[in-house]
């Protein structure tokens, strides 16, 4: 019975088994044995399967690399022209407050300049101005200039020979731009 305990316990076991080894002493010079493999046919065949599916693998894995970069660069740039399309919708829907201070001023007489009211629109406009323009909003500049298309919205047309040809001789409404973007065009009257 014993004998059979002691074969459940090596067939149980087999990782218990351990071979030593005696080093070799130093003096004695160490023999260099060459192994020699042998491969079947299956065997090559099995490797070279698997080669070609880690071939296969490393190529999924460089195509799933290079789609995330894309989807990152591209995400990354939708962001920032939703916060621009964001911040020119805002913009545009704060002009109308600018004309309604301009035409406040407008109001005023000039024999009205020391009035405390004016006095108080002229600091309101003021600062408004200030806050759009720390926006990057800028006004187009337009009378006297060229008439541009893409600047200018010509809407009257008069003669004068004081001015140049296709010359803008009045802004009826101002124009503003977002950096290289027209955010509202400058309403104007065009002289010759």
């Amino acid at each position: 019975m014993a004998k059979d305990n002691e074969k459940k316990e090596n067939e149980q076991a087999p990782e218990e088994i351990v071979e030593e080894t005696v080093p070799a002493p130093e003096t004695e010079e160490k023999e260099v044995v060459e192994e020699v493999f042998t491969v079947t046919r299956e065997q090559m065949e099995k490797m070279e399967a698997l080669a070609q599916e880690l071939s296969e693998q490393k190529d999924k894995f460089l195509r799933l690399a290079a789609e995330y970069d894309n989807y990152r660069k591209r995400t990354a740039k939708e962001k920032e022209g939703i916060y621009a399309d964001a911040k020119i919708e805002t913009l545009t829907a704060m002009l109308p407050v600018y004309d309604n201070l301009e035409r406040g001023l407008a109001q005023y007489k000039d024999e009205e300049a020391d009035s405390p009211h004016r006095k108080g629109l002229e600091m309101v406009f003021t600062q408004f101005k200030e806050s759009l323009a720390k926006l990057g909003v800028t006004p187009i500049d337009a009378v006297g200039q060229p008439f541009d298309p893409e600047k200018h919205n010509a809407v009257m047309h008069i003669e004068d020979e004081a001015l140049g040809e296709n010359t803008v001789a009045e802004v009826l409404q101002q124009g503003f731009m977002l950096g290289e973007k027209v955010l509202r065009f400058a309403i104007v009257k065009v002289a010759n």
